[in-house]
């Protein structure tokens, strides 16, 4: 069982930066895929970063290449989403997951967060 809570969301202007963090309880969080998902208001959940469970290879949706980073240090059991150039259009609640990169690609999770929300003002 892993338990997933996120934290850093907020409110920001157009160009800032937010750092989210999700941290995990268990001793099995070094085992898992993890992912960053976000919702907006009447959109699907999408998938917009993941790192696989050493960390060596990540993956990025095209819209927040070159401007997001998902990182993780497993001695924390923490998973974090750098966010820089924000637009209006990351508005949206953020959530966490765990899994393995396949499912989590195609929007599958074992375990998930509550969410985070993070609104860009134009």
């Amino acid at each position: 069982q892993v338990q997933l809570v996120e934290s850093g969301g907020g409110l920001v202007q157009a160009g800032g930066s937010l750092r989210l963090s999700c941290a995990a309880s268990g001793r099995t969080f070094s085992s898992y895929d993890m992912g960053w998902f976000r919702q907006a208001p009447g959109k699907e959940r999408n998938l917009v970063a993941a790192i696989t469970w050493s960390g060596a290879t990540t993956y990025y949706t095209d819209s927040v290449k070159g401007r997001f980073t998902i990182s993780r240090d497993n001695g924390k059991n923490t998973v974090y989403l750098q966010m820089k150039s924000l637009k209006p259009e990351d508005t949206a609640v953020y959530y966490c997951a765990a899994g393995q990169l396949p499912r989590l690609r195609v929007g599958v999770g074992d375990y998930w967060g509550q969410g985070t929300s993070v609104t860009v003002s134009s």
